[in-house]
């Protein structure tokens, strides 16, 4: 099919000129990696043998050696957060899989009648379940745009399949840092994390939720930021021969597989009926245990929120909770045992990456070059600038650290001093650096893999207009971040 290059809108030309270079040029995940490895190992190199950085715990001069050892050393820094990443991603996986769930997919891939209104439903479902839970996001966005493209080959609806993956990413482009999941805020609610004796010190005690995730201003960003995403989704939507349907990147016999990959609904495998069992597949298989044990940990978490407030909701609760949700919906041990095996290849790609991602972490935090960034971005503002450029730091900061809460660990104590300082709300500031660390997921793939794996595509086939997302978002959310006030609701 031939592409051309003329007529449509000019954003929509831009955004389909755009994504051809990328497709081009960008590099898979891994190699991105490894390039950005050599580039802060490069930098953070040049800067120190110069003497305009040194290492926050001073040691004298960074040489080649040491910032070997800094890479290393961050290797393994983060191994209990790294599952907590993981497990969120597992839970996510196994809750999406679940033959409810897909088939409420398939029942909302039909109703749209044009490309643009497939474009915006599957994004603005992606962003909304993003604040409930990113990994629950990313595996649903990445399923329903994968309908979405199987429903509307069915159709005959000329609808762009890189654009929907796109789409399908937007929680954890935009949303997911704001919401139920988020590293930062999160971090800051457990009193081991913050206080004296922490890097969190100017922190004196917890901060909770209600002054970050659901603070009124966390909501009113949300909102305007989703309704302002879907609007440019779509303006950009291609039409016409630019257009390239699901079929140009999945044959069309591998469209029905029932696989873990996106295909079919998804069975309950290895079941048999109960007087086939032995007892020891009977008990393996009993609904009643799975189902006691789901219904007491739900019961458990439901409890705690109520006596003990919505301020003891963090990371290992989070997980908790939708550990035991899962275990709810399928009840069955073996065959929730079977799907988290499933969610394991979903993140292969995050377990070999994320220790590639937290060295590139250790190099800038141990060299002072993370630092150095955020004392310059943070040190140029003022109290009514300040929440544009601690988004920038963390947008600028995301390219190398791709963790949410590796970069707060490495960031967030220069920003929640400079606040301090400044006279920034705490929960004001954390919010504005968590606008940073989502926006410029756009831009890096490292979080996409699971949904590349599902949708079959390529990180270059997607990322050009994930990137004219990135580009068209920059100046609203400066608009937005500088007029939204925080202190009048």
């Amino acid at each position: 099919m031939s592409r051309s290059d003329t007529g449509g809108s000019v954003i929509e030309r831009f955004g389909y000129r755009l994504s051809s270079i990328v497709e081009r040029w960008m590099p898979s995940p891994f190699l991105f990696a490894i390039l950005l490895t050599y580039l802060v190992f490069g930098v953070g190199l040049v800067l120190n043998q110069t003497g305009t950085i040194e290492p926050p715990n001073g040691g004298g001069a960074v040489g080649p050696v040491e910032m070997i050892e800094f890479w290393f050393g961050g290797f393994w820094g983060f191994l209990g957060f790294s599952m907590q990443m993981v497990v969120i991603l597992m839970t996510g996986f196994v809750l999406a899989y679940h033959p409810t769930a897909n088939r409420l997919l398939v029942r909302l891939a039909k109703l749209p009648n044009t490309p643009p209104q497939a474009v915006v439903l599957v994004a603005g479902f992606s962003m909304a379940v993003a604040w409930i839970h990113w990994g629950f996001s990313l595996i649903l966005g990445a399923i329903f745009a994968r309908e979405m493209g199987k429903v509307a080959h069915e159709k005959g609806i000329d609808v762009h399949y890189p654009l929907l993956c796109v789409a399908g990413y937007m929680g954890l482009g935009l949303t997911w840092h704001w919401g139920w999941s988020g590293s930062a805020p999160l971090l800051l609610t457990d009193e081991s994390e913050v206080g004296e004796g922490t890097a969190f010190a100017v922190v004196s005690e917890p901060i909770p939720v209600t002054e970050t995730i659901i603070h009124p201003y966390t909501i009113t960003l949300t909102v305007l930021s989703i309704l302002f995403a879907v609007t440019v989704l779509y303006l950009i939507t291609p039409s016409g021969e630019r257009a390239r349907g699901i079929t140009e990147y999945i044959p069309e016999e591998e469209l029905y597989e029932t696989a873990s990959d996106g295909g079919e609904d998804v069975v309950e495998s290895g079941e048999r009926r109960s007087d086939e069992m032995v007892p020891a597949e009977r008990i393996n298989n009993s609904r009643v245990l799975g189902g006691l044990l789901a219904i007491t940990g739900v019961a458990y978490v439901a409890w705690v929120l109520v006596t003990e407030g919505i301020e003891l909701w963090d990371l290992n609760t989070i997980n908790f909770a939708f550990l035991m949700a899962g275990i709810l919906v399928w009840t069955n041990p073996s065959t929730y045992r079977d799907k988290f095996g499933e969610a394991s290849s979903a993140a292969a790609g995050i377990i070999l990456l994320f220790p590639f991602f937290a060295g590139i972490q250790g190099m800038m935090a141990d060299s002072g070059l993370a630092g150095a960034i955020a004392d310059l971005i943070i040190g140029l503002s003022t109290p009514e600038t300040f929440p544009i450029f601690a988004w920038l730091a963390a947008a600028l900061l995301n390219l190398f650290v791709p963790s949410g809460g590796g970069q707060w660990i490495v960031m967030g104590p220069s920003i929640l001093e400079a606040a301090d300082q400044l006279g920034v709300e705490f929960g004001h500031a954390t919010m504005a650096f968590a606008v940073g660390e989502a926006h410029t997921n756009l831009l890096n793939p490292f979080w996409a893999i699971p949904l590349l794996a599902i949708t079959r595509i390529k990180a270059r086939e997607m990322f050009g207009y994930a990137a004219v997302m990135l580009l068209v978002l920059f100046p609203f959310l400066a608009v937005v971040l500088y007029l939204l006030p925080y202190g009048a609701f």
